[in-house]
């Protein structure tokens, strides 16, 4: 028996991959705590090295703490910016986070005691944080998949949201994750949108046998 999914599953999955977008428009709706398990549940379901599921989400219910996230993410904004030199008006422009709108906040991080993984890990440490990314792409296309935006924050500084939510030591914020309801999915990458940048041909990203070498 074929292990192929059916043509129509098939183009839903390819479907999703296709129209995630990374949201930073939200409306103020909640999101179904069904959902919100269901969206977790499938972040849970990711691919980890060594099988240590290095993830931890850490849902933000008080809105206190949502604006000091919110002003961590506002005073990034404003250093990247002025990082970025001749852009900056564009930078400033941009609306980077829906941290103040969206339905659902969560911060995704790696957990403390990483070190004992060795398995997969001892030459490519960083694979903690793939997996996490894994598993934050897996939140993400579930998300579209249930009619849900999604958008990924990184504008914070790590110590400083770590202290704001008594992390334990060695554990590290990763992501802070915009979660909602959205009048609409955007027709392309916002950043693409605004002129910041295009996606590339897939042509000039894959090489055979050797660095640069085309595929014929």
């Amino acid at each position: 028996m074929s292990a192929a999914y059916s043509p129509g599953e098939r183009d839903a999955v390819y479907r999703v991959i296709r129209e995630r977008r990374d949201m930073r428009h939200f409306t103020r709706d909640p999101v179904d705590p069904a959902v919100l398990r269901r969206l977790l549940e499938a972040a849970h379901q990711g691919p980890s090295v060594g099988y240590m599921q290095p993830w931890r989400f850490i849902r933000i219910a008080d809105r206190e703490l949502r604006l000091a996230i919110h002003a961590l993410a506002e005073r990034e904004h404003k250093a990247t910016a002025e990082a970025c030199v001749s852009r900056t008006d564009e930078v400033l422009r941009l609306k980077l986070d829906g941290i103040r709108e969206c339905g659902e906040l969560l911060v995704a991080a790696l957990c403390e005691g990483r070190e004992r993984y060795v398995l997969g890990r001892r030459t490519l440490p960083e694979m903690d944080l793939c997996s996490v990314a894994c598993a934050i792409q897996n939140l993400w296309l579930a998300a579209r998949a249930e009619g849900l935006g999604l958008g990924w924050v990184s504008l914070f500084e790590p110590d400083e949201l770590a202290r704001l939510l008594d992390f334990p030591e060695g554990a590290r914020p990763m992501a802070v994750l915009c979660l909602g309801h959205v009048e609409a999915f955007y027709p392309e990458p916002m950043l693409e949108t605004a002129g910041w940048d295009h996606r590339r041909n897939l042509d000039e990203l894959v090489f055979e046998n050797r660095w640069g070498r085309a595929v014929p």
